[in-house]
């Protein structure tokens, strides 16, 4: 089964999807320990570093990877480079897409994966991710920028992020534009993702069972846990006059004063964002209205939205787990394109990495 690394894992999006399409992540890495805090739950096997990438030296690398990978994945922390934020030249966030490509070079797989915002190739900002490109030197293959949708993907959400891959062409068969993104699953709605959630009956302290079954797609189906419970669905307590506003706002509107929008049960959801932590202000991102029912829709139904199934832990809390679901990569559309670049690995490719010197060229 090929490997790879992950890097600013998260709660584990790429991570899912990388499972789903045969990956095996020797490693993941993080520094927010409440972004990440219920990776070990989702993922019990994979061992998680909670730590800073730029701390991962060459050496320190083969200390972890001894055997090597096959592929680096990942999406470098999106705020400094984003066109809902301030964008601001001098975030220090901005220099982990740098140290992404500098661990690509260290590590040397046979293929790489890169996720971030559109922002990331603006005018303002594509200098940055070109320099970053170059450093990888000639042997490698790039494929992008390109910005796909996780909609496209069969996710019912439209999330546009910009990818960029790259292969060794040394190391494995370098597959075409449309080769990694080749796709025929479904549109699914709104409906489709979320509709069955309306029957769940809260069976303990955060703990739902779903309802009689009617009428559910098979997306639903898929999401559904073995269990038959799940948590995270918590239902917001809205202020009185707040209930009579929403319940003024159609399906596809927008609340003028929140700027809650209502999702539309034949629509898409809209881009799910995440907020800031305590050390940018803890600015709660607005999540979108339910379809019929007055309140915001809760984590349980932003995760089914984005592409998490049901037996998926978030943290305890409401805003947290928004957080997570708002910072991840949809593991749909992670599990497509994974999917697709293992078809071109091929049985006994040698494409492992080897920590020790290499000559570019060679």
């Amino acid at each position: 089964m090929p490997t790879l690394l992950d890097l600013f894992s998260g709660c584990g999006g790429l991570t899912l999807g990388s499972k789903n399409a045969g990956f095996t992540t020797e490693l993941a890495v993080d520094i927010d320990p409440i972004l990440s805090s219920s990776f070990g739950v989702n993922f019990p096997d994979t061992p998680f570093l909670n730590a800073d990438v730029t701390s991962l030296t060459k050496a320190k690398l083969k200390a972890l990877l001894p055997s090597g990978v096959d592929g680096v994945i990942g999406g470098p922390p999106c705020q400094g480079f984003s066109g809902m934020g301030k964008g601001s030249p001098d975030d220090p966030r901005r220099a982990l897409l740098a140290e992404f490509f500098r661990i690509v070079s260290d590590v040397k797989p046979a293929f790489f994966l890169m996720e971030n915002v559109p922002g990331l190739i603006f005018p303002n900002n594509r200098q940055e991710l070109d320099t970053a490109i170059a450093s990888l030197k000639g042997k490698w293959e790039i494929i992008g920028p390109i910005i796909l949708d996780a909609s496209d993907f069969g996710a019912p959400t439209k999330r546009r992020r910009v990818f960029v891959f790259g292969f060794d062409k040394r190391k494995m068969v370098v597959p075409k534009l449309e080769d990694i993104i080749k796709c025929d699953a479904p549109r699914v709605s709104v409906k489709d993702a979320i509709w069955d959630l309306g029957g769940a009956v809260l069976a303990g302290q955060d703990f739902w069972r779903y309802g009689a079954e009617s009428d559910i797609s098979a997306y639903a189906k898929k999401m559904k846990s073995k269990s038959e419970g799940f948590t995270a669905h918590q239902l917001t307590e809205h202020r009185p006059e707040t209930l009579r506003r929403f319940s003024l706002v159609p399906q596809g509107g927008v609340d003028p004063v929140g700027k809650y929008k209502r999702l539309s049960w034949d629509g898409l959801c809209p881009t799910l964002r995440a907020g800031t932590g305590s050390d940018r202000g803890s600015y709660q991102a607005v999540r979108p209205l339910h379809p019929v029912e007055h309140r915001v829709i809760t984590p349980r139904e932003a995760a089914r939205l984005q592409g998490f199934p049901d037996d998926f832990v978030f943290h305890a809390t409401v805003w947290h787990s928004c957080r997570m679901i708002g910072n991840s990569v949809s593991p749909i559309i992670a599990e497509t394109l994974l999917k697709n670049i293992r078809n071109f690995m091929g049985k006994g490719s040698g494409s492992k990495l080897q920590l020790a010197e290499e000559v570019d060229g060679v």
